[in-house]
């Protein structure tokens, strides 16, 4: 026993132990390292002393004729490394991970590494574009001169007028409005901050589940231990968020989505298509721009949604990064009609009821897991998402409002291991799962006040959801922007129900009600570019990449060029084919627009307040007044 030693050897992903004896060669000692650090029989160099003194060749010498001890440290470099001793080595960073390359300086770095050290990251992770902008700004909140508490000169600068570091909770507190949550990147400044500079700064995702690989006892639930059972989570209200405003680039976009409740009484839901951009109103803050709402298949009534399986999904994605735009959040109704006569709406979501149900939660959850924010602080190259949550639903005045919404990490975490659960009868109440046979579940809990004021820890059995909830700011823009501008309306997809159906018919009506002369402004719809691509008849998926960029780049050339090609042409004949037959058989009148059917087989539009009824019924199912 007394032949056994332990040598520390560190590098620049940190340090380790490794077993070894005085007997034990130099050749079987690096073969060790070797294989705990993960490196080839090459491709490093072990040497005794920080300034690449003393180097440990591969030998048949014993540790003990090297006058290597117990308790002594290496120094291990890799293959090639340029950087000085000072800048790789740090004996104050001995939990650090052994999986993760180590961070060099090299060609790949960016710039923002600069700003924000990051020596736990990945650098092969790509991060969002807005991300790394945001990276290599200042970010610090600058102040003008105080000529009343201020007693220097110009050049100069005091507590009343240095400036802030974007985290300051004291300007965030003070801004009209008063901003609750800082943002993320301000976030990431206040822990690279300080003296250490973010040496320790690592972002950890909360894990639920057991840590596979122990195998000192039997599997759950023949056993746990210490080592694989996940912590205990005691929910916080998160400091941060990872978007700080929804802006809806025109009040189109939403007018068009509301159309489908105003016309049939049941509630919509649908998927937001934009890009990131920063939000100057907040210090590092990003905001999600909504360009177009695209529409899945679903079932839908007046109080619950049904998605159903979307095999256009894919092309949709596609298309919309071709147009330089990604998915940025999903929305749905919850409105309910208050006055059809003035057109007001119910304010049920209030502070007495409920923001958003723990149902929605687990939803925007399982979204937000579905689309992870790229994150090079991270061990997992991802932590948190930017995906929002909007909600269209009655405000304090009874008018639509749209309000948006994030989860914490917390929430997703326990969506993503299957921890949570709704209550049926409390909207309002999640529920923390029980652990059972085939799955353990780790205690979640809550604090809150008692009827003294004294800080009290509850199980979450039940569990208020708004520990969960991120509230964003959601508005309009006083110019409205258009990434689409088509003055006309092609049909939105999936709303056969409406009789809206996107089929050649429509497209040629819609085509001869296009009065502009530009090509580009007839071709500029979303759903209209989604039909071209995905129609069964000609579908297009292969040959419309010209056409996407000049829409993404407003370039009337590059649509001209694409009017010119066979595919369009085929799409024209088609067009005036459809447009040859009889009007009858078309089912379009002679001024263009789609003529209302006179069977009872169809749904029917109220003379008196517009609800479109279900066939073979002659009251309005909204005012109860005749059809007739």
């Amino acid at each position: 026993m007394a032949d056994n030693i332990i040598i520390r050897v560190q590098s620049p992903d940190g340090m380790k132990k490794i077993p070894s004896t005085k007997r034990e060669t130099a050749a079987a000692f690096l073969k060790k390292v070797a294989k705990e650090f993960g490196f080839n029989s090459n491709g490093f160099s072990v040497y005794q002393n920080r300034n690449k003194t003393g180097e440990i060749l591969s030998q048949n010498k014993t540790l003990s004729l090297l006058k290597i001890k117990h308790g002594d440290m290496l120094f291990l470099f890799p293959s090639g490394s340029s950087s000085s001793s000072g800048e790789v080595m740090d004996t104050a960073t001995p939990h650090t991970s052994s999986s993760l390359p180590s961070i060099l300086s090299s060609s790949s770095s960016s710039s923002s590494s600069s700003i924000i050290p990051r020596p736990f990251s990945a650098p092969q992770v790509q991060e969002d574009e807005i991300d790394q902008y945001l990276a290599k700004q200042d970010g610090k909140i600058y102040r003008n001169r105080d000529p009343q508490l201020c007693r220097h000169g110009a050049l100069g600068k005091c507590v009343h007028c240095v400036p802030l570091e974007p985290f300051d909770e004291d300007y965030l507190n003070h801004l009209d409005p008063p901003v609750k949550h800082m943002s993320f990147h301000a976030y990431l400044r206040k822990l690279t901050g300080g003296a250490d500079k973010g040496k320790f700064a690592a972002l950890e995702n909360i894990s639920c589940k057991i840590k596979s690989g122990c195998e000192g006892h039997p599997p759950w639930p023949e056993g746990i231990c210490t080592k694989c059972q996940p912590s205990a989570i005691t929910l916080n209200r998160q400091k941060y968020r990872h978007v700080d405003n929804i802006m809806f680039e025109n009040h189109t976009i939403a007018d068009r989505f509301l159309d489908f409740w105003r016309k049939t009484g049941s509630q919509r839901m649908g998927y937001l298509y934009g890009r990131y951009t920063e939000h100057k109103d907040i210090p590092l803050g990003i905001r999600a721009e909504v360009a177009a709402i695209y529409e899945p298949p679903q079932n839908a009534t007046q109080n619950s949604l049904e998605l159903l399986e979307d095999p256009k999904a894919a092309a949709v994605d596609e298309i919309a990064a071709k147009l330089g735009l990604c998915k940025v959040g999903w929305i749905f109704t919850d409105l309910l009609s208050e006055d059809t006569r003035i057109g007001t709406v119910r304010y049920t979501r209030n502070q007495d009821s409920h923001y958003l149900s723990a149902e929605e939660c687990i939803t925007a959850g399982y979204f937000q897991n579905q689309h992870p924010n790229p994150c090079r602080l991270s061990r997992d190259g991802h932590f948190g998402s930017k995906f929002v949550t909007v909600v269209a639903t009655g405000g304090p005045d009874n008018q639509v409002h749209f309000e948006g919404y994030q989860v914490s990490n917390q929430c997703m975490a326990l969506v993503r291991d299957e921890c949570l659960l709704p209550c049926k009868d409390a909207p309002e109440l999640g529920y923390a799962k029980e652990s059972s046979s085939e799955q353990y579940v780790p205690d979640v809990f809550y604090k809150d006040k008692d009827k003294f004021g004294n800080d009290v820890t509850f199980l979450a059995r039940p569990l208020p959801v708004e520990y969960l909830i991120i509230d964003i700011t959601t508005t309009f823009p006083k110019d409205p922007q258009y990434t689409f501008c088509s003055t006309q309306r092609f049909p939105i997809e999936n709303r056969d129900i409406l009789g809206e159906t996107q089929d050649f018919h429509s497209l040629a009506t819609y085509l001869s009600q296009c009065n502009s002369t530009l090509f580009l402004d007839i071709v500029s719809d979303f759903h209209l570019l989604l039909f071209l691509v995905t129609n069964e008849v000609m579908p297009l998926r292969d040959s419309i990449g010209l056409l996407l960029d000049a829409v993404k780049t407003s370039n009337e050339d590059l649509a001209q060029t694409w009017k010119k090609s066979e595919q369009w042409a085929t799409i024209e004949q088609l067009c005036s084919t459809v447009g040859g037959q009889p009007p009858s058989s078309l089912g379009y009148g002679a001024i263009g627009g789609p003529s209302v059917p006179a069977s009872s087989s169809a749904m029917w539009s109220c003379l008196h307040c517009t609800f479109m009824n279900q066939p073979g019924t002659e009251h309005c199912e909204m005012c109860s007044l005749p059809r007739s």
